[in-house]
């Protein structure tokens, strides 16, 4: 099985579950690449495409807030998954999953959310969505996400 995981971390968080998910599918024997959208590659060949992002203002980050995180120290990006789920063709030929990482509470909102939402515009559903949550902003990741985030992984294969 051959995965892309497409992710948008500003902190390392979102990056660092990224990784964990895929060390859970090459346990289970997949061919895992990891992009971030400015390099996204294409589509050819992927049986199963992940998305995950850091969840903004209730949601996916967007100039605004991506603005807003540089000045709080996270890393530079003038595009994210929002821009990249768009351009992406009606009926991709694989399987979705999305997750995302979140501060929690009840009005943190969800970026996983969002990407499924984005995904059914292009009428694809996910088979699968998870938020792993973060003590911050900035974080540290909760403890035990980098374990979860690895056994939902393997659940993906």
């Amino acid at each position: 099985m051959k995965v892309l995981i497409m992710t948008e971390s500003y902190f390392g968080n979102t990056a660092k579950i990224a990784a964990a998910i895929e060390a859970g599918l090459v346990t289970r024997g997949a061919t895992v690449s990891r992009h971030d959208p400015s390099d996204a590659p294409t589509l050819d060949g992927v049986d199963q495409l992940i998305v995950g992002s850091a969840t903004h203002a209730m949601g996916l980050p967007n100039r605004r807030t991506r603005q807003q995180a540089e000045t709080q120290g996270g890393r530079h990006a003038t595009t994210g998954v929002a821009e990249w789920l768009g351009s992406l063709p009606a009926h991709p030929k694989c399987q979705v999953a999305a997750f995302s990482t979140v501060t929690g509470g009840v009005f943190a909102g969800s970026a996983s959310k969002a990407i499924a939402k984005l995904l059914r515009s292009r009428a694809t559903s996910t088979i699968a969505r998870a938020d792993f949550r973060v003590a911050g902003v900035s974080g540290p990741l909760v403890d035990g996400e980098m374990d979860r985030a690895r056994a939902w992984g393997e659940s993906l294969v």
